[in-house]
């Protein structure tokens, strides 16, 4: 690879990481242009050697942003039983570091409610993701999964996912700790 592709690729890495976070903390808004390419450390004009427009960075981003999340959040054991998987899943990604570190949360449930009010094409990437994350959390393709596998890995999903977002939106400390709290005890109900 010459020196001139290895720059491109690092400056490339330095957008996306910096979109991944903006997306995570401000959502699709916050991943402006101008914003991200001054956190990136480059010039609003090295944008489009990279880039067509704004949404396909944030495309590029929310993809960016879940991979690595998706692999350091399930891992683990492909023989344990899926009770407790659910468990194991729960406790590692209903956390308070988790709610509060926004910067490096999980995009689904950071952009769920803005993909709802998205173009067709964020939807279909959220939507192409959140397939990656069910097979994932069953260790199995999509394709491979009966219709009770995949109906309790949907559920399993919109549990973590609203749980991990009800924390967010209230006030109360209180309230918050015991939505995440909720959203562990019950994971491993889902299969049962």
């Amino acid at each position: 690879m010459s020196v001139r592709e290895q720059k491109k690729q690092e400056s490339r890495r330095k957008i996306l990481d910096a979109a991944a976070r903006r997306l995570r903390e401000e959502g699709l808004d916050g991943a402006g242009i101008a914003a991200v390419m001054d956190d990136a450390g480059l010039t609003h004009g090295a944008f489009y050697s990279h880039f067509k427009n704004k949404d396909e960075l944030a495309r590029a981003a929310f993809v960016e942003a879940l991979s690595g999340n998706r692999e350091g959040w399930t891992r683990g054991p492909s023989s344990e039983p899926q009770t407790d998987r659910f468990e194991r899943l729960a406790q590692r990604y209903l956390t308070r570091e988790h709610r509060d570190r926004l910067d490096r949360s999980c995009a689904l449930a950071a952009l769920c409610s803005e993909a709802a009010r998205g173009d067709d094409a964020f939807k279909q990437t959220y939507e192409a993701e959140l397939y990656k994350s069910l097979s994932a959390i069953m260790q199995k393709e999509i394709a491979d999964l009966d219709e009770q596998e995949f109906s309790d890995a949907l559920a399993f999903m919109a549990m973590m996912l609203g749980s991990l977002a009800l924390s967010r939106a209230v006030d109360s400390e209180q309230l918050s700790e015991a939505i995440l709290e909720a959203g562990k005890r019950h994971a491993g109900r889902m299969t049962q």
